[in-house]
């Protein structure tokens, strides 16, 4: 039977109870949004005691599910004031998930504010709250060395143990803080970045949650022979789809550099250009050069069980390892976005960024404006490092970087600020490529590009084509991919598996044969899309509460009249259109009983 574990950080207690029945579909995200929904006031606020934090393994975490180690955090947002569900890879999920948690939620705030609490969750069960004198202050590397007592310059780090940490960003309360998730290497560099959760974390007066998951083993099912049938299916689509099985492989996520940026929607230097003529210095195949030549590592899982293999780690030219291979978003943000094309520039601010323990989508965002405002100059990494500097010494330039995008863009007087819902858009410009523009205007996350990820048929080619500069078809290619993304958060499935899911049949009819040799209830395909649909309406209705409207469902106007070069095409998906997307919603609604 899967629990919910309580922790209520006003009085350090830590209860267990039984998962609801009423949710016994759901993990992951739509495990997380169903309790923000149910419990947080739709008008809290995000750094007070009503909030809660929601930490969901998705309903495969815990098994042998290939790529299904996805953990869900959970809460109101303090950057958009709406509800929020980050994603992160790491050991986290899969530890959880074994222990048979189906959620941890966090309450309450605790009275002592001079501690840095760290709540520790052991294999038999047991779980307690301590605090420590000696984290304050500390960046996510040294944090994660000190609560294993070992020392921050260990090159490799204990495997028996899971820790999810926050920098200084989230004890300052910044609205860009994210929380950083430990690695199968036991690097805090997977990140849950998006939405500010570290800030609530940080409000909750956590520093540290350590789970220790020695000698427990991956969870049995209802029917293993089925289950193993289904897990061979779906891990041979992975292997053998081209995107999963050759370019992700092969050359991480920032395989996608060149080809987004001959797409025309590669934005640069504030979104005001659509390709950057610096992109192969900070390519994906840059990266493989230098991390071959100076011995990294080129290809390894962001959490066990991953089939793909897209995570790598970029080393120094003395071969130490410096951060997680730069991901496609943090090598666009850190680099195009801000004028820079040299990979060990853009490596160096994206571990600044992890140790900081801020969002890299939403901090390349903040410099991309910052860098408009001629406060320093595009192109300038040194700047853009001291800069970033300041929101460990929450400083007023400090706490206007930590707090994001749209902070700074005000601040500064920036007339275009990239945001939606208060949210820095990721690497699409949604004008040459209006699938993901639709996305970003609709999703109740905020501008999220994995909400949705129409950049499959607007430019890969895959589950089809739709042409990335008409707007025709964007709208329903959005929604149906929203639904069935909802649908692998909940289940715990990383984003990617949607290429070979949307390709090869066989691959979907295999998630839902390991859902349902897992568990042991019928499930088929309307089913396992429902759990996507609900998960929507939850989020939907909660944003509705908390004041939302269809005027929050738009991007900043100048994506609409400021055409964008070499395409020189405007947004132009009418308002009629991005409003259909959740129209699904009232009646999925009606059959939860929720309003």
């Amino acid at each position: 039977m899967r629990e919910i574990m309580r922790v209520n950080m006003s009085d350090l207690s830590i209860k267990m109870e039984p998962l609801p029945e009423k949710w016994s579909r759901y993990g992951g995200r739509a495990l997380t949004s169903a309790i923000v929904f149910t419990e947080v006031p739709a008008d809290a606020d995000p750094l007070g005691p009503l909030n809660k934090l929601v930490l969901a393994p998705g309903l495969l975490g815990g098994t042998t599910a290939p790529n299904g180690g996805r953990l869900s955090v959970g809460a109101k947002s303090p950057l958009t004031g709406g509800i929020k569900e980050s994603n992160t890879g790491g050991t986290a999920a899969h530890a959880l998930g074994k222990m048979g948690i189906a959620a941890v939620v966090i309450e309450g705030m605790p009275s002592n504010k001079n501690c840095s609490y760290v709540l520790r969750l052991f294999p038999d069960g047991k779980a307690d709250i301590v605090c420590r004198h000696d984290m304050k202050g500390l960046g996510t590397y040294e944090t994660v060395a000190v609560a294993k007592g070992i020392e921050a310059t260990e090159d490799r780090m204990t495997e028996k143990s899971s820790f999810l940490v926050i920098g200084p960003a989230g004890e300052h309360g910044m609205k860009a803080a994210g929380i950083a998730v430990t690695d199968p290497m036991g690097y805090p560099n997977r990140y849950a970045g998006r939405g500010g959760l570290g800030a609530v974390m940080g409000s909750k007066g956590l520093k540290v949650i350590a789970i220790f998951d020695e000698g427990l083993k991956s969870l049995e099912h209802a029917d293993k022979e089925a289950f193993n049938t289904a897990v061979k299916t779906f891990a041979s689509a992975l292997r053998t789809h081209p995107v999963s099985g050759e370019g992700l492989p092969t050359y991480g996520t920032n395989v996608l550099a060149n080809i987004i940026n001959e797409a025309g929607g590669y934005p640069t230097r504030n979104f005001s250009d659509g390709r950057f003529e610096g992109v192969e210095g900070i390519s994906g195949e840059t990266m493989r050069e230098i991390t071959v030549a100076r011995g990294g590592n080129v290809k390894h899982g962001c959490h066990s069980g991953c089939v793909i293999q897209c995570s790598r780690y970029y080393v120094d030219e003395d071969g130490h390892y410096m951060t997680k291979g730069p991901e496609y978003e943090s090598a666009w943000s850190l680099g195009a976005n801000c004028g820079i094309s040299d990979m060990d520039a853009v490596a160096r601010l994206d571990r600044l960024c992890g140790d900081l323990g801020v969002d890299t989508i939403e901090m390349g965002a903040t410099l991309g404006v910052y860098m408009d405002s001629g406060q320093i100059a595009f192109g300038d990494a040194e700047g853009a490092m001291a800069a970033l500097a300041e929101i460990a010494k929450d400083t007023e330039l400090g706490r206007a970087l930590g707090d994001g995008c749209e902070a700074t863009g005000i601040k500064f007087g920036v007339a275009h600020i990239p945001v939606v819902k208060h949210q820095a858009l990721p690497a699409y410009d949604p004008r040459p490529i209006q699938g993901i523009g639709v996305t970003y205007a609709t999703t109740t996350m905020g501008a999220d590009h994995t909400a949705g990820y129409a950049i499959t048929a607007n430019v890969l080619a895959v589950g089809g084509t739709v042409d990335p500069l008409k707007p025709e078809g964007q709208a329903e290619l959005s929604k149906n991919l929203q639904i069935a993304t909802a649908m692998l958060d909940s289940m715990g499935l990383c984003i990617f598996v949607a290429f070979p899911v949307l390709d090869i049949p066989e691959a979907f009819t295999a998630i839902v044969d390991m859902v349902a040799a897992h568990t042991g209830d019928p499930w088929d395909v309307n089913a396992v899309l429902a759990v996507g649909k609900e998960t929507l309406t939850y989020e939907r209705l909660f944003n509705q509460h908390a004041g939302f409207t269809a005027a929050d469902d738009r991007l900043p106007e100048f994506f609409l009249k400021v055409p964008l070069p070499p395409h020189n095409v405007v947004f132009t998906v009418t308002d009629a259109e991005l409003d259909s997307v959740f129209d699904f919603v009232p009646e999925t609604a009606k059959e939860l009983g929720i309003s």
